[in-house]
Parts: structure tokens; C-alpha cells; sequence
């Protein structure tokens, strides 16, 4: 297993990580704990939550689940120094967490403390801000982003305020890096200079959506972290499971995340299925698991840290671990790439 150091901090993770959003719903409390034991065997030593999780459904009632059950493995196993584990504080609107409450140094402590003791911890090795108080781009909402409502000197005010505050943790040995996510390029370049102008933490990695199906990254997000050092960390590199093929044809498994969000959260288009359909003929020809080549792509790309993936059940996390060894070919490497030219926004 392929490990990447997070950031500039000296923390090395696998380039696979656990994603644990279903954790406390769909995956019960003991298949969870099983699951994080079967990675780590695997040399995956890299989990992520948040403290939104569970989804599928999202609720207040079942807010902060997923980080118990981490929490009743970190118990059950006494292993908690052999796993990085990454989780997010909520950012303003989202009303299941705090009333939609904004971040800021006062929320983060609240949301810092409760998660501490959801996952059975004295420390997060890797704290990300889930997403800006001022909105984001990230989920469809780039069709029809507009930052111009936003006042520069008070964005740059909350940042220095928020890394005051994470700096604050930093040094009391709660946290050990931070990170952001669903961040822009602006976004995430005034966090860098804030830090470096005021001797304040360093944004260590950004988590957005990357996949064959989802790559703005790749332009000034890439170039950024090129020269940053600011590692992606990949969700949804399977996008929401459209490219393992098991929804395609209408098909609708029971059980799966299109029984609780039919289009997947705006990804089941017209265009995705097309283009999911010449990924799974290039898996086919020659002769792949469509699911392990796409993870296997996502980890080529010279900007990734690591790519997050979700298995509801532990057979899912089979068949992922199967294809940990997988290097793709410049033929199939070339093909990708010309179904990415016809392709290059299907949602």
C-alpha cells in the first residue's frame, strides 16, 4: 500500500482511506467496527468521518453516529495508534448540527469536544473545516455560484479567527493538522497565506469530489496543490457508485444510497449514465473490475493524497481490497482519457 504525507506535517496515510458516512445506518455498529479492522489489516490506515454522519438519511436524531461507532472500535480494539483518523466540523446552514449555527472559533471548540468524546479519543489527527460559512461550489451548486455577495474583509477575518482558534487546539494536543474541504482556490489560497503571514496552522489537504466523473480539480485546484502542498483527498471517486455499473439500466439495489437520494445528489443525469457506459465498455475489454479501475485512476493522478471510499457492507470492502494492487495501463490510461474529452462535465 502506496502511503502520502499529509501536507508538510510528517503524518503518512494510505493513499486508499476509509470512508465511514454510512456508519450508525446503513452499516450497523459492529459491521462498522469489522470493517475498520479489515482495512487497517489491509494496510489502510486512513478514516474518515464527520460530525454530520450518518447519511443516507441525514437527521438530527442520528447526527454523530458514525463517530460513536469509530468511537466502539477505537474501545474494542485498543489499535487507535495504528489509524489516522480525519473528521469535519459543520460550516453555517446545516441545521441538523448546532441549528445551522456558523463556524467559528466558539462552535469549534463545542464541535471539537463532542467529537473527541464521540470517537473515544484525546486527539483528531486531522481536523477539516467542512465546508466555508460562505458557501461553496462543490455539489452542483457550481451551475449557478455567484461569490460576488461576499465581503473580502470579513472572510479574511473569520479565517484568521478560525485558525487562531485551531491553533489554540494545536497546541493543547486535541489536534494534530488540519485540513479543508468543498474549499475554492481563492478560499484555500487566503488560508495558506493567513497562515504563513501570521505564524498561524497550515492547511495541510483539501477534501472535494474527484473522479472520472467529477475532475474540476484538475485545473487551478491542481496547479495550487502542485506548488502548496495542499494533498487532495478524494470523496466520492466511485460517485456515489454510478461507476461500478450497478445503476445503470434503472437498475436500483436495495438498499443503496439511490433508494434514499434517487438522482444521488445530482449525479444521476442523462450524460453520467452515457459516460459511465463507456467507462464500464473500457473495464470490460479489458477485463477489469470497472470499481478497481476507477480507484486505481483516481490514485494516478500526481495531486492525490488519498482517494475516500465507502463500502456499506463488508462484502463491498472485499471487493474493493481485491484491487489494491492494480496499475493501469497506457492503453486503457489513453482510453480514459478520450471518454473524458466527450465527457468532461456529465453533471
Amino acid at each position: 500500500m502506496q502511503t502520502n504525507e499529509l501536507g508538510r506535517t510528517g503524518i503518512k496515510v494510505s493513499d486508499m482511506c476509509l470512508g465511514t458516512m454510512t456508519f450508525g445506518t446503513q452499516t450497523s455498529m459492529d459491521e462498522g467496527c469489522r470493517q475498520i479492522d479489515m482495512a487497517l489489516d489491509h494496510g489502510i490506515n486512513f478514516l474518515d468521518t464527520a460530525e454530520m454522519y450518518p447519511t443516507n438519511p441525514l437527521s438530527k436524531e442520528t447526527q454523530g453516529d458514525t463517530e460513536r461507532v469509530i468511537g466502539e472500535w477505537v474501545k474494542r480494539s485498543g489499535r487507535r495508534s495504528e489509524m489516522v483518523i480525519a473528521t469535519k466540523v459543520s460550516g453555517s446552514g446545516y441545521k441538523n448540527v448546532r441549528d445551522g449555527a456558523a463556524m467559528g472559533p466558539e462552535t469549534i471548540g463545542v464541535a471539537l469536544e463532542a467529537s473527541l468524546a464521540s470517537l473515544n479519543t484525546d486527539y483528531v489527527d486531522l481536523y477539516q473545516l467542512h465546508w466555508p460559512n460562505r458557501g461553496s461550489y462543490m455539489f452542483r451548486q457550481n451551475w449557478t455560484y455567484d461569490p460576488t455577495g461576499q465581503d473580502r474583509a470579513e472572510v479574511l477575518e473569520h479565517m484568521e479567527a478560525v485558525l487562531e482558534a485551531l491553533a489554540g487546539h494545536i497546541k493543547a494536543g486535541r489536534i494534530r493538522a488540519v485540513g479543508l474541504s468543498n474549499e475554492s482556490a481563492w478560499g484555500s489560497a487566503q488560508w495558506l497565506r493567513l497562515a504563513e503571514d501570521k505564524g498561524l496552522p497550515r492547511m495541510a489537504t483539501i477534501q472535494n469530489e474527484y473522479s472520472l466523473l467529477c475532475r474540476m480539480f484538475d485545473s487551478d485546484m491542481a496547479e495550487l496543490s502542485h506548488h502548496e502542498d495542499l494533498g487532495l483527498l478524494a470523496f466520492s471517486p466511485l460517485a456515489a457508485g454510478l461507476l461500478s455499473g450497478k445503476y445503470q439500466g434503472g437498475a436500483k439495489p436495495e438498499g443503496s444510497r439511490k433508494t434514499f437520494v434517487d438522482d444521488l445528489g445530482g449525479r444521476f443525469t442523462p450524460n453520467a449514465v452515457e459516460a459511465v457506459a463507456r467507462y464500464l465498455e473500457i473495464a470490460e475489454r479489458h477485463g477489469l473490475n470497472p470499481i478497481h479501475m476507477a480507484l486505481a485512476w483516481c490514485r494516478t493522478r500526481p495531486f492525490m493524497t488519498s482517494a475516500i471510499f465507502g463500502a456499506t457492507t463488508e462484502a463491498q470492502l472485499v471487493e474493493v481490497l481485491q484491487g489494491l494492487d492494480l496499475e493501469l495501463s497506457a492503453e486503457v490510461m489513453a482510453e480514459i482519457t478520450d471518454v473524458y474529452r466527450d465527457f468532461p462535465m456529465p453533471y
